[in-house]
C-alpha cells in the first residue's frame, strides 16, 4: 500500500519538535508532504520561500517533500492526492483548536482524515512563537531548532 500524508503548518521557524513529528510520520507513511502555509494572518517573520528552504535544509529523508501553499488545506491535500493530515499535539491546550480544525476539514472534504501525533517529551513545550521571542531577547535556542534556523534567526535579528 502506498500511503501518503500531508503535514501542514506555518513553520515560522521550523523547530526540532516539528522535525520530530515529521520523523514519526515517516515511520507511518510512505510519503510525507510538509506543506508550509503562507498564512499572512500570522504575520510570519520569515517569507514563505525562506521557511520552505529552512524545512528542506533541516529534513533528511527521501520520504519527505516540502511545498509551500496559499490555499485551503483541503484543496492542497486534494491537489497532492492525499487523504491524511498530520497534526502535532503538544499539550491538552492544543486539542480543542485541532479538534475543531479537523472537524471543519472533514466537513469541507469528507474523505480527509486527521491523525494526531505527539512530539517527544523534550519538545512538548517548544513553539515557533516561543523560539522567536527567546531569540529576539538574546536567549539561546540552539537546543530547540536545527542549525539552519539558528543561522536564519541570527541573520533576521541583525537586519
Amino acid at each position: 500500500m502506498n500511503s501518503k500524508a500531508i503535514y501542514p503548518g506555518t513553520f515560522d521557524p521550523v523547530t526540532n519538535g516539528h522535525l520530530d513529528i515529521i520523523q514519526r510520520a515517516t515511520k507511518l507513511f510512505d510519503q510525507v508532504i510538509v506543506a508550509v502555509a503562507e498564512n499572512p494572518k500570522k504575520q510570519p517573520w520569515f517569507t514563505l520561500a525562506e521557511r520552505v528552504r529552512m524545512v528542506e535544509a533541516a529534513v533528511d529523508s527521501q520520504k519527505v517533500t516540502v511545498i509551500g501553499f496559499n490555499t485551503l488545506l483541503v484543496d492542497c491535500a486534494r491537489q497532492h492526492d492525499t487523504a491524511v493530515v498530520i497534526r502535532g499535539l503538544r499539550a491538552v491546550s492544543d486539542f480543542e483548536f485541532e479538534f475543531q480544525l479537523a472537524g471543519m476539514n472533514r466537513r469541507l472534504s469528507p474523505d480527509l482524515e486527521t491523525v494526531f501525533l505527539t512530539p517527544a517529551e523534550q519538545f512538548s513545550f517548544v513553539s515557533s512563537s516561543m523560539i522567536r521571542e527567546i531569540a529576539q531577547l538574546g536567549g539561546d535556542v540552539s537546543a530547540f531548532v536545527p542549525t539552519v534556523v539558528m543561522g536564519a534567526l541570527a541573520t533576521k535579528l541583525t537586519d
